[in-house]
């Protein structure tokens, strides 16, 4: 991982359905990432969401995406 890299993490089963709860959206309603992009972690496969944290200033930003 690159130091300007954002941190990618792989969400648990259960953290993404408090997500999409919290949002009210389905999987097919999140951004997609490709399961090629070189950001991913691990042991991702395709339907598995990220939670993306860009840092900037004081604040930390998230993003979420699904694996396709």
């Amino acid at each position: 991982m690159h130091i300007l890299q954002p941190k990618h993490t792989k969400l648990n089963e259960k953290d993404a359905q408090v997500l999409l709860d919290k949002l009210n959206v389905s999987k097919s309603q999140l951004p997609k990432i490709l399961s090629s992009d070189t950001a991913l972690p691990e042991g991702c496969e395709v339907g598995d969401i990220i939670k993306i944290e860009r840092k900037e200033k004081e604040n930390t930003i998230l993003f979420h995406r699904v694996v396709v």
